[in-house]
């Protein structure tokens, strides 16, 4: 029997889910679409994937021509395959996240976004195409990596307070800490620098300044040590 070439008729595309946090709340990176489907909406950064690059390889070219924002580090969160989530037919999307400092990128729209925006995660309850499902389940898997993992330290300056640090892990985890026991946790871990410096320009008592030791925390968790907040 000879060999029948199968048509395929699926697209895939990258969706980025980039989490800022601005000191006080957490957002997320969104473009206004000026192109149908949902021309005028709010979405997240995301188009199909040329046949040419490889995924991550797309998810970066698409940040950059969308948003501006490069060089930062997308690690791949889910896939989402519904039949009927493009209009136009059927697309799988591939989803990446990641936390920046909103403070150290700048951000520009270009190519079919007419807009570019830090939108706050608590405000959105719709978004085009399936990007709210998508933004939500990111959401989740970010709030799971907190407790487990000290990416937290990407969202603040180099030299932050343990107040700041708290209030880091209440707004991305919607809930109150209790400030002894958070500190106390934290400063056992010995993974913070303690600066031997304090806070400037304030109006109340300064407070200490720390840094994170990424070089400590590697050799701790070669050790066996498990970070979990």
């Amino acid at each position: 029997m000879p060999f029948q070439k199968e048509i395929y008729k699926s697209a895939f595309s990258v969706d980025n889910v980039i989490f800022g946090f601005d000191g006080d709340t957490l957002k997320l990176l969104l473009i206004k679409r000026k192109e149908n489907p949902y021309a005028g909406q709010w979405a997240l950064p995301g188009d199909i994937v040329k046949p040419t690059e490889n995924l991550v390889e797309a998810s970066k070219r698409v940040l950059l021509q969308l948003t501006g924002v490069r060089d930062i580090y997308l690690e791949q969160v889910h896939t989402f395959g519904a039949v009927d989530r493009h209009p136009k037919g059927r697309v799988i999307t591939i989803a990446y996240y990641a936390l920046i400092n909103i403070a150290k990128v700048k951000i520009e729209a270009a190519s079919f976004a007419e807009q570019v925006a830090w939108k706050e995660v608590r405000s959105l309850d719709s978004l085009a195409f399936d990007h709210i499902r998508i933004m939500n389940y990111s959401l989740a898997k970010l709030r799971q990596d907190l407790k487990l993992r000290p990416i937290g330290f990407e969202l603040l300056a180099e030299k932050f307070t343990l107040t700041e640090l708290q209030r880091l892990y209440e707004v991305v985890l919607e809930q109150d800490l209790d400030k002894r026991n958070f500190r106390k946790k934290i400063l056992s871990m010995g993974i913070l620098k303690t600066l031997h410096e304090l806070q400037t320009g304030v109006s109340h008592r300064p407070a200490k300044l720390y840094s994170f030791d990424a070089e400590k925390y590697e050799v701790v968790k070669r050790e066996g040590f498990i970070f979990e907040i």
